[in-house]
């Protein structure tokens, strides 16, 4: 790797350990502890393997590795750490209702928005799967991964306990504008080739 692959990897990885930290000094039982963890550093993950979408040749020259194995090993953590956090909330929780998608209200929908990311993220999955036979849709669909985020992003703000500290606010929400920024920039280069 070369030296600004590894300041871009250990900026990252410096996210990744502030939030940590800061989650760990607010302190908890240990499965409360285990599920804030991971849903932020899932929340991290995924915000990381969308922004980087735009600079395909960039990553693969600043991380000297090809841009879908660093996208992929961000997209997995993420999608790994988004689905425990849900399994261990029902764990502790005992119920299996939690993971309902509810449309009860405007508010209750955007507080429990997380439920209804974990059916969009299997559709975002098999389109990536299908990409190869289907080359001309698959991406609409792959693309529920920006609603995806929006919706844990704003559960996060909403019911997360941890976003009432201001770092782990800043961290959290300054990634997903960042996402945003990505995604326009990408939408405009395409647009300016097309």
């Amino acid at each position: 790797m070369r030296w600004p692959g590894v300041a871009l990897a250990g900026g990252i990885a410096a996210l990744f350990l502030i939030v940590s930290l800061r989650v760990v000094m607010q302190g908890g039982p240990l499965l409360g502890l285990a599920i804030r963890l991971v849903a932020l550093n899932g929340v991290l993950a995924l915000s990381v393997a969308a922004a980087m979408t735009p600079f395909l040749a960039g990553i693969r020259t600043v991380f000297g590795r090809p841009f879908l194995t660093v996208h992929h090993l961000f997209a997995v953590v993420g999608l790994g750490a988004v689905f425990l956090h849900p399994t261990l909330v029902t764990f502790r929780v005992g119920d299996l209702a939690v993971l309902i998608p509810s449309f009860a209200s405007w508010t209750v929908f955007w507080t429990y928005g997380g439920r209804i990311a974990l059916v969009l993220i299997p559709v975002a999955l098999v389109a990536v799967l299908l990409r190869k036979r289907y080359p001309a849709s698959w991406r609409p669909f792959h693309m529920l991964m920006y609603a995806t985020l929006l919706l844990v992003v704003v559960h996060a703000n909403l019911i997360g306990t941890d976003l009432s500290d201001p770092v782990v606010w800043i961290v959290v929400n300054g990634a997903f504008v960042v996402v945003i920024g990505a995604f326009v920039v990408k939408r405009w280069r395409r647009r300016k080739k097309g």
